[in-house]
């Protein structure tokens, strides 16, 4: 459970409201996800990446990879991973982590099915550092933070977070203060980054299921790195929501909201349910 009430930041119309975030940079977890996707539908706009066409030879392609659909094991639910983590080890090598989680046996054939993947995160974070020649925070901030106007946000490092070691998110952990979370996404709704046609994209959602247990889900889908649909009092919402050791967050734009509203919430603890109706949480 959450040991203390979760901190709130609201953006309506483009400008920040509410600030009760704080300036400290605090991990985006998950959120991170919403970040790589928009950095790699930066690249399909330019040109150099494309949504379906299958990846170096691969049977799965990058939306497939952006909505959980390629058919990728993850290593969230293996105990080793937690114990490491919690023991404070050294990340495992790629290979490593790999061969853990058997990730060379699909679940199902690319496009016939939905499974969270942190892994399929990781491929879609190589192929970002391959296609740019570059890694993937210097990349990050060229292509979305730099042009969304956001300047604390950063890759996290070792020390960001106490004894945690970063490197246990594969795909990459963003840090930033809480504001720069809400405006991020704000901005990535409102088309300042991306073309209609591609925030579109990010927004069509696959369905994942029925209601969840302690959280205000009532029927949620995954878009392009977006969590996506319907919530308790009927609300459509769009964002993503993370935890890792000791906090969770999420970052959610109201869709069905007038005026437009943009809201991140952090708290500590591992309770996802908390930060999300904080979001929705109208006033």
């Amino acid at each position: 459970m959450s040991v203390s009430p979760p901190r709130r930041v609201v953006v309506e119309d483009g400008f920040l409201v509410a600030d009760g975030g704080g300036a400290e940079k605090r991990p985006w977890w998950s959120f991170t996800k919403t970040v790589l996707a928009a950095t790699a539908l930066v690249l399909v706009n330019k040109g150099r990446l494309a949504l379906d066409v299958p990846i170096h030879g691969k049977a799965y392609t990058l939306r497939q990879l952006l909505q959980h659909r390629a058919g990728l094991r993850d290593y969230g639910g293996l105990s080793d991973y937690h114990d490491a983590v919690a023991r404070c080890l050294s990340p495992w090598s790629v290979d490593e982590l790999l061969a853990r989680t058997g990730a060379d046996r699909p679940l199902y054939p690319p496009g016939q099915g939905w499974a969270y993947s942190n892994i399929g995160y990781l491929v879609v974070r190589r192929l970002i550092e391959e296609t740019c020649g570059d890694a993937l925070g210097t990349v990050v901030r060229r292509l979305v933070l730099t042009p969304l106007g956001l300047e604390a946000a950063r890759l996290a490092r070792m020390g960001d977070l106490g004894d945690y070691d970063p490197g246990w998110v594969y795909h990459g952990l963003l840090v930033g203060p809480l504001y720069e979370a809400a405006l991020l996404l704000d901005r990535l709704m409102h088309g300042v980054l991306l073309p209609a046609t591609a925030v579109t994209a990010m927004l069509q959602a696959h369905p994942v299921g029925g209601p969840v247990s302690g959280r205000p889900w009532l029927a949620p889908g995954y878009g392009l790195g977006l969590m996506t649909g319907i919530v308790t009092g009927g609300r459509t919402i769009a964002g993503h929501t993370g935890g890792g050791p000791g906090s969770v967050i999420a970052v959610y734009h109201l869709l069905s909201s007038r005026p437009h509203r943009t809201v991140a919430a952090y708290a500590e603890g591992d309770d996802q349910g908390v930060v999300e109706r904080s979001c929705i949480r109208e006033g």
